[in-house]
């Protein structure tokens, strides 16, 4: 399995508490890259093996020189330059319900900006006073393609990672029909992280358990073998309009109890804290706005 971050602007690999330069695991500086280790997810494994951690009294080796403590770092968005970002509305039959809203027939897809997309630690400058929360799994893609089936589709993902689709739902919810990407396209609202995953640290990648909490209490918290559409199927019906590239990176959506259906929305000094099964968590403050002058 490994761990893939973007530490002090360059590709990492992480273990239980250091970060690890992946140029100069690889002994080549292209890795250095998060996007180029992305594409070449498949060979990541081996690299993985290099760390102190992987080594077993049966497998003599140097260990790998660490860069530092994860704890030392800030870490940056994980996956900084997707070509395409895709987010799915209404995912979780829960999440349905608190708004009243009828299943979809196939997945109600919108886009956020890439410009949008943070670390996993990042301030979220709030755009106004009817900002939201959204936990979601997030899918990144190694392996592009078109027309992919959905039996083949987990081989087409480098690895899975944690979101925040943080919402204006004033701007979202502004004129008909309603405004989702811009909504969900300020600056800062897409808190990503803290690293890409590999699938086979997950016993069942089909169900992973996450959460949110904001400030200090428990908004969220569900499985996503309640998605009402599936990873699988999310990548299949994607890659059947669009061709997929590596990098692109696909919300799958969030579970009940987002703000909007608690008349409850976030304010400057709370705290949003989630989590995810095996992933890790994001740790964002909301702030004031900086105006111009």
């Amino acid at each position: 399995m490994f761990r893939l971050a973007h530490v002090r602007g360059r590709a990492a690999l992480l273990d239980d508490s250091h970060w690890f330069d992946l140029a100069t695991l690889a002994g080549d500086e292209s890795w250095s890259d998060p996007m180029v280790a992305i594409a070449r997810h498949h060979d990541l494994h081996a690299l993985s093996g290099a760390l102190s951690s992987s080594l077993t009294p049966a497998r003599p080796a140097r260990p790998a020189r660490p860069g530092g403590l994860i704890a030392d770092e800030t870490l940056g968005a994980c996956v900084p330059r997707p070509q395409k970002v895709f987010a799915i509305g209404l995912n979780y039959r829960a999440h349905a319900e608190e708004t009243n809203a009828t299943l979809p027939p196939s997945p109600l897809t919108f886009t956020k900006f890439p410009s949008c997309l943070a670390g996993p630690d990042a301030s979220i400058e709030l755009s106004g006073e009817s900002v939201d929360w959204e936990v979601e799994l997030v899918v990144v893609i190694g392996t592009g393609g078109r027309h992919i089936g959905a039996a083949d589709a987990w081989s087409h993902v480098a690895g899975l990672t944690l979101g925040q689709d943080i919402s204006d739902r004033v701007v979202q919810r502004a004129g008909t029909p309603p405004q989702f990407s811009l909504g969900k396209s300020f600056d800062g609202y897409g808190p990503i992280g803290p690293a890409v995953v590999s699938v086979d640290a997950f016993a069942d990648p089909d169900d992973i358990g996450l959460w949110c909490d904001v400030s200090g209490e428990r908004m969220q918290t569900s499985r996503t073998s309640d998605l009402i559409f599936d990873v699988p199927t999310l990548v299949s019906y994607l890659s059947s309009i669009c061709t997929l590239a590596p990098g692109d990176i696909i919300f799958t959506g969030t579970p009940s109890g987002v703000g909007m259906g608690r008349g409850r929305f976030l304010r400057p000094g709370d705290t949003i804290d989630s989590g995810a099964e095996v992933i890790g968590e994001l740790h964002n403050r909301c702030v004031q706005p900086v105006t111009a002058g």
